[in-house]
Order: C-alpha cells, then structure tokens, then sequence
C-alpha cells in the first residue's frame, strides 16, 4: 500500500479537536436541557388533549420526525433571515438541536405518562396531594424513570446529529476535523482520530446520563 500514515500532522491540531468536541457536548447540554423542557410540555399538552395546543404539538411533533434535521437546520439559518430573523451560528444549532429533540421527546414522555396506572392518579387525589405534588411524583417522575433509556438514547443521537451544524460554519467538532483535514490533507488520520473522540463523548455522554438516571430518577421514585 503506497499510503503513508502521518499521525502526528493531525496530532499537531488536536487542540483545535479538542475545542470543537468541547463546544459539541456545549450545544448538546444547552438542547438537552431546553429540549427535553419542551418534550415534557409537549407530552403533557398531547396526553391530556389540551385544546388548542394539542392540535398544534401534533403538527409540530409530525413536522420535525418527518424531515431531515439538516433540513430543519437549513430553514432556521438561511430560511428564517427573509422574515427578518436573523441569529448567529451558533443560536442557530442551538435552537435547531432544541426543536428536533422536543419533538421526539415529546412522543416518547407522551408515552411513559401514558403508560402511569390510572389508579396511581386516585390514590394521588385520596392522599389530597396538590396538582403540582401529583405531577412531579406520580406523573413525571415515574414517566421518566419507565423512559429514560430511550430518552437517552435520542440525546446521544442528536449530539452525533449536531455534525451537520459544520454545513452553516459551527465550530463544533466536525467542523474542526473539516478544517485541519484542509490545511494537511490528511484525512484518514484527521477523521479517524475525530471518530474516536465522537465514540468517546457518546459512550461518554450515555454513561452520566444513565448515572443520572439512576441516581436521580429512578432511585427516588
């Protein structure tokens, strides 16, 4: 094979890697939190048919699952501009990453909330427990708990989905990998080293939310 491997050239820049895998896991903890926010309001809205947000959260549940999240990206980036808003890069992925993940967390809470015994409900009201005490300790809570592996499972895919958000010139860690292969390349030992560290964040990022999970969630039904 005529190939020769050149690792170093690609370790020279590992701090530019390095920086774009931290500002990655930055966008995936900002659309995580905001995200899974909206899934839970959405879930709640679409389970207990709230008129006319229902109707609303279904059209917007279907719109996301439906198209591609570069799509959606393209549409925030360079379709909402010629309404007169505009938003950095950076926003731009953030709320892209938000509006994809509330709406398949919407449908997968919408689940777990489904999935509570209507007895649990009664025995809520007969222990005179407020609207509020019911819903995060027989509602949410529990709803979580039976889903948050698929939950999961969604925040990892959109953290490895967050690499098209290079295509508007987000300095995340695809973009990085895009702009050191250019300057040496070498793409092979660029990429390869770039795979690992998206192996390493994901096996990463499903490790603490598994660990969160049990502490938090499941561990305090």
């Amino acid at each position: 094979m005529a190939y020769q491997f050149d690792f170093a050239a690609a370790l020279q820049q590992g701090d530019l890697l390095l920086k774009g895998a931290l500002f990655t896991l930055e966008l995936t903890a900002i659309g995580t939190l905001a995200g899974v926010a909206l899934g839970i309001v959405g879930a709640l809205v679409r389970a207990w048919q709230l008129r006319p947000f229902n109707w609303l959260f279904g059209v917007y549940v279907e719109l996301i699952r439906n198209t591609p999240f570069i799509v959606q990206l393209f549409f925030i980036f360079f379709g909402l501009p010629a309404l007169g808003v505009r938003m950095s890069e950076w926003q731009a992925a953030v709320l892209a990453m938000v509006i994809n993940l509330g709406a398949y967390s919407t449908e997968i809470i919408r689940a777990g909330i489904q999935a509570i015994p209507r007895g649990q409900l009664e025995a809520a009201s007969a222990l005179a427990m407020t609207r509020f005490e019911t819903f995060r300790h027989v509602i949410l809570r529990p709803a979580l708990a039976k889903v948050w592996p698929a939950l999961s499972s969604q925040i990892v895919i959109v953290m490895l989905g967050s690499a098209v958000c290079s295509q508007i010139a987000t300095e995340e860690l695809s973009f990085a990998a895009n702009f050191i292969q250019s300057r040496n390349f070498r793409a092979f030992e660029t990429y390869l080293f770039t795979t690992l560290l998206y192996l390493a964040m994901a096996i990463g990022v499903r490790q603490l939310l598994n660990l969160f999970g049990r502490r938090v969630i499941v561990g305090r039904r």
